[in-house]
């Protein structure tokens, strides 16, 4: 989300964050970039706050889709990428996606569509963790040849570190194609306790796991 909304996307541009339970992170990202205002980030979760625990939309004026239902994003960022490509104006639309919403039918709807209407302005990021509510993706529901899915859809595909900001900003090359890039992420990345554990999928840390884990990502970025 950093390197996107920082380095990579231009004032048309629209960004569709399909992975709506990563709310937290995004609306940092959203507030530090001038998307919403930085002041109400203290209200996140709160009632009454517009930061649900899902990405919402619901009076966040630079928000277009309230996502957590997953799938959902990529479907609706195809009529917008087929609107983009018709005007003509070198409109592009990124889509964030989670790597267990590749288990979705909606999605590879989506990919036939994407290849169909040739939407080479249309790049979806995948966040390849391999962690999907309960359990590793692949006992979920296997996923791989993963790379081999995208391109048999006639897809251009990149895959690369996810944690790498220069990798990341490969996002931005124009194809002729409808570009997918599955980011290799570790979900928990930086907190020794937390990483690759599905245990973190949901539980919120205590006050001293806080202070560890913070402490930890201090210390490696000093």
């Amino acid at each position: 989300m950093a390197v996107i909304y920082a380095e990579i996307k231009k004032p048309k541009d629209v960004v569709i964050i399909s992975k709506g339970h990563a709310a937290a992170a995004s609306y940092a990202v959203l507030a530090h970039v001038g998307v919403i205002p930085l002041k109400i980030l203290k209200t996140f979760g709160a009632n009454g706050s517009t930061l649900g625990g899902h990405i919402t939309h619901t009076g966040n004026e630079g928000i277009r889709l309230s996502t957590g239902s997953l799938g959902h994003g990529l479907p609706y960022a195809i009529g917008i990428a087929i609107a983009q490509k018709r005007r003509g104006k070198g409109e592009r639309t990124f889509v964030v996606i989670s790597d267990g919403e590749c288990d979705e039918g909606t999605t590879w709807e989506s990919a036939l569509l994407a290849q169909q209407f040739k939407l080479s302005n249309l790049i979806v990021v995948i966040d390849r963790n391999r962690i999907q509510s309960l359990a590793g993706t692949e006992e979920t529901m296997a996923l791989e040849p993963l790379k081999d899915k995208w391109f048999a859809f006639n897809w251009a595909v990149r895959e690369i570190d996810g944690h790498n900001h220069e990798e990341l900003l490969s996002v931005s090359n124009i194809t002729t194609q409808p570009l997918v890039v599955i980011a290799n992420t570790t979900k928990g990345k930086g907190v020794s306790f937390m990483e690759g554990k599905v245990l973190w999928h949901y539980r919120p840390p205590s006050e001293s796991e806080l202070e560890s884990a913070i402490h930890e990502i201090e210390v490696a970025n000093k």
